[in-house]
């Protein structure tokens, strides 16, 4: 994925946007990478983790929980969040393990199923192919920061839709985390400081959970909701809108 050609964004940001994987799958590949110089990998790194502190800087998340423990570093967590109208919310359950090394950070996760988590009525799917984060230190407070991600956002959504949604909302998350980063060191200061379960796995109350419980989650066990019918109404809206 790294050998994409990058573009330039309007927050300044580095962003690509391609379609992939010609099968069954509506897989897009996309990223973001954004320079930050005034927070360091490490905090961006606990921002990334602490989910307590997301509900205070993501826009977009409904519902966030850590469901159980797979390994000293890696779990199986639930995620479900807002998609502008009239397209219906996404939902997503994912295995995501980190990895944190002298010059590197890094979190990766990919879509499973979960038996107490199954698809929701009033939700669509989603499928993380391959998502990952890559935080390295440029400074003592400055990081490069790079979002990849190979998804499947479900649905029976035309390609503009999804590409344009993918080059929009990844550097506006970026630039959420990146304000989260700045703010963050005051606030965990106030809110269990020492508390760092990705960093020190003992610290972690979550139930264990075996691998084996998981299988990988596949876009043909799901089912394809269409949303075309949503998207040719608001043209038509807009079209009378402006005539």
């Amino acid at each position: 994925m790294l050998t994409q050609d990058w573009q330039r964004g309007r927050t300044g940001a580095m962003l690509f946007c391609t379609e992939t994987l010609p099968c069954a799958l509506q897989a897009m590949e996309s990223g973001c990478r954004m320079n930050i110089n005034d927070v360091s990998a490490a905090t961006m790194y606990d921002v990334l983790h602490d989910s307590q502190y997301r509900k205070k800087w993501d826009p977009t998340m409904l519902e966030s929980i850590d469901i159980a423990r797979l390994s000293p570093n890696a779990d199986v967590g639930y995620y479900s969040w807002i998609c502008p109208k009239p397209l219906k919310n996404r939902d997503v359950v994912t295995l995501r393990s980190w990895q944190v090394k002298d010059d590197e950070y890094l979190i990766l996760n990919y879509s499973v199923k979960h038996p107490n988590y199954p698809p929701r009525k009033d939700l669509v799917r989603a499928i993380s192919i391959l998502t990952g984060y890559m935080l390295k230190p440029t400074g003592p407070n400055s990081c490069s920061f790079t979002y990849l991600s190979q998804a499947d956002p479900r649905g029976s959504l035309p390609k503009w839709v999804v590409n344009k949604a993918s080059q929009v909302l990844a550097p506006k998350v970026l630039k959420c985390v990146h304000k989260a980063g700045q703010n963050y060191p005051e606030w965990k200061e106030q809110n269990s400081p020492d508390l760092k379960p990705w960093l020190y796995p003992e610290q972690s109350q979550l139930p264990e959970m075996r691998v084996a419980d998981l299988l990988l989650q596949r876009g043909d066990s799901l089912e394809n909701v269409d949303e075309s019918c949503s998207l040719d109404a608001q043209e038509n809206e807009t079209a009378e809108d402006s005539s």
